[in-house]
Order: structure tokens, then C-alpha cells, then sequence
């Protein structure tokens, strides 16, 4: 699965990040947790200065999942390619 360990370790994390980052975005690299940011554009921005093209997580630091829906591809405006 991609992301597998950026997704475990943000599991394991979420007990202290929520403590001191709640609201904020992690940002992880394989095992290694690279710290928050104010903004998913600001961690996105740090990730591709230092990983480029490779894969890394933005995940928002919150008590609830928040589930992002695209209402462009729900009404057919835009289509996925799979």
C-alpha cells in the first residue's frame, strides 16, 4: 500500500502530536517524522523541496478524520484516470 509507513508512524505519533500540534500538518518521510507546519501548502512545499518527486505524507494533526470529497468529480466534471 503507498504510504503504508508514513501512515503507521503518523498512527503511533497522533497520541503527542495532538497534545502540541493539534491543527497543524505533519510532515513524513518513510520513518522519519520531519516536524508540523501551519499549512498543508507549507509542509507540501518543504516535502517537494526535499523529496521531489518521491512519496511523503501531509496529514492534518485532528481529533476527527476529515474526509475531503471532490464535488467536480462527484457531478462528472472531471474524470479520474485509473
Amino acid at each position: 500500500m503507498a504510504l503504508e509507513k508514513e501512515l503507521a508512524l503518523f498512527a503511533k505519533m497522533k497520541p503527542d502530536l495532538l497534545k502540541n500540534h493539534e491543527g497543524k500538518f505533519a510532515l513524513i518521510h518513510g520513518e522519519e517524522f520531519l516536524g508540523t507546519y501551519d499549512s498543508a501548502e507549507n509542509a507540501y512545499a518543504e516535502g517537494v523541496k526535499r523529496f521531489g518527486r518521491e512519496a511523503f505524507l501531509v496529514k492534518k494533526v485532528s481529533q476527527q478524520e476529515e474526509v475531503y470529497r471532490n464535488q467536480a468529480l462527484s457531478l462528472g466534471l472531471m474524470h479520474a484516470r485509473l
